[in-house]
Parts: structure tokens; C-alpha cells; sequence
């Protein structure tokens, strides 16, 4: 399945988790990982931010935790926005919580064949090198509404 996420899986796992940890989250608003944990936020998802250089303060209305073993509490997806190298660790520290995660989720350009089978060997589901906010606009119809992937070639809708 690595790679390949058929759209009514997306479509499902996305109306059934209730809460992201998103790993690496920034402060500055232009940054993708605050964009895309804001917009969650908005969707209905709890958004529980992760990054060392930021905890204790508060993003989307949640203290910012230093790392994925510093949550308490069940968290449904952890969101990666780190380096491929940095996942191995991260999913290490999603292992170790009780109860587990429903998802490990890597961000488009990240992949990391080891830590996804371990992650999967334990019964997590893996997406890898995609983003949710991107997913969820895809599958739930918010690109075309805002104008974009209409299925339309031309200048009139």
C-alpha cells in the first residue's frame, strides 16, 4: 500500500479522525505547516502543535508540546513536517504512546520506507508524501470551489 492510497480510504480516515499532533509546526503564518495545521483547525480537527523551540506557547487555542512524547491524551494522526531523517525518531515516540496514534502522517516530500514498516508492523496506518489539507480539499470538493481543478479547459466555468 506504500504510495498508493486509494481515494475512498483518504476520504474515510479524513471524516473519521478527530485530532492531529502536527510535528514541526511553525509560528509564522506563511509557513506550510502553519497554514495547514490553522486550516485543520478550522475544519473541526483539535490540533495539538509540536515543536521544541515553541513549547509552552499556544497555537490554534493548544500549548505547543516539545515533542510527540510530551502528548497526553489520544491523538488520532501525527502530522510529520520534519525531514526524512527526523522520522525514524518521530515514529519511535508515536510507538511508545498509549494509546497508539490511528496514523502516521508524512507530508508531501517526506518518506522513510523503515519507519512507515515499523509504524505499519505495529497496526498504523502509513500516508506518506501527502498532505491532508491538500487531501481534504481534493476529496471533499473545496478546490473547485474555489476555482481550481473544475475539470473544465478554458476561460468560462
Amino acid at each position: 500500500m506504500a504510495g498508493e492510497y486509494p481515494d475512498e480510504m483518504l476520504r474515510t480516515l479524513l471524516r473519521e479522525v478527530k485530532s492531529f499532533a502536527v510535528v514541526g509546526v511553525s509560528a509564522n503564518p506563511v509557513r506550510p505547516s502553519h497554514y495547514v495545521a490553522r486550516y485543520l483547525g478550522l475544519k473541526g480537527y483539535r490540533v495539538i502543535p509540536v515543536n521544541p523551540g515553541l513549547a509552552g506557547q499556544t497555537l490554534f487555542g493548544e500549548t505547543v508540546v516539545g515533542s510527540v512524547a510530551d502528548l497526553e491524551g489520544p491523538v488520532d494522526v501525527i502530522d510529520i513536517f520534519r525531514r526524512p531523517e527526523a522520522v525514524p525518531d518521530i515514529v519511535d515516540a508515536a510507538l511508545a504512546l498509549d494509546p497508539l496514534p490511528k496514523v502516521i502522517w508524512m507530508q508531501i516530500g517526506v518518506r522513510h520506507a523503515g519507519a512507515a514498516a515499523r509504524a505499519r508492523a505495529a497496526g498504523l496506518t502509513v500516508i506518506e508524501d501527502r498532505c491532508p489539507k491538500m487531501e481534504y480539499q481534493r476529496l471533499f470538493g473545496e478546490l473547485a470551489k474555489a476555482g481550481f481543478a473544475t475539470g473544465h479547459i478554458g476561460s468560462r466555468l
